[in-house]
């Protein structure tokens, strides 16, 4: 068993992390991005279905296309950050679990129930996302998801002709301390949990 983190390493991923809508201009390397997925990709997710798809939209000819699928109230948010994840899953996910899952016919679990196979790219590709974002906050990111934006529209823009559908945006950078609203309240552990 693992010994628990450092306090700092805590208050960085969840303590002082916050969520952030204005941006330092400090890009963002290829190089991290990718730091980032081989950090993700190591999460576990149900017989290692692995359906997150993820667009970076980094270039202004990207970042034009983007803005078409968000509200006004949206646009500066994101057309500031250094970069906007488009965090999408792949509903024929099955299609790589002879890959992933060699050990057992994982493939007909899903291939023949559609159902099925759309709760668990939709249940997986969003647990992937979230350790997505808490492998950047421990990469030194700061993090901005939002669902303030037309899915179908992004489908269409970004993903079209493939089985891919957009979930949620996640603006990547360095924020801006000194323009952070102040942090919200959360439930208490009676508010929200039972322990049975």
């Amino acid at each position: 068993m693992a010994d628990p983190i450092a306090l700092e390493s805590i208050d960085q991923l969840f303590l002082s992390a916050r969520t952030h809508s204005f941006w330092q201009p400090k890009e963002i390397s290829d190089e991290l991005l990718l730091k980032i997925y081989d950090l993700t990709k190591m999460g576990p997710t149900s017989a290692n279905c692995s359906p997150l798809r993820v667009i970076f939209v980094k270039s202004q000819s990207a970042k034009e296309k983007l803005k078409s699928c968000l509200p006004e109230a949206n646009f500066e948010k994101t057309m500031t950050a250094p970069v906007t994840a488009i965090f999408g899953h792949d509903s024929e996910f099955y299609e790589k679990l002879p890959q992933l899952f060699p050990h057992a016919d994982a493939k007909s679990w899903f291939n023949t129930n559609a159902t099925l196979a759309a709760t668990t790219a939709f249940r997986n590709g969003t647990l992937q996302a979230a350790y997505f974002m808490m492998a950047a906050r421990a990469l030194g990111l700061d993090c901005g998801p939002m669902s303030g934006f037309d899915n179908q529209k992004v489908d269409e823009v970004f993903f079209k002709g493939t089985t891919i559908q957009s979930n949620f945006l996640c603006n990547l950078g360095y924020g801006v301390e000194e323009k952070l609203f102040p942090r919200s309240p959360r439930l208490d552990f009676k508010e929200a949990c039972q322990i049975a």
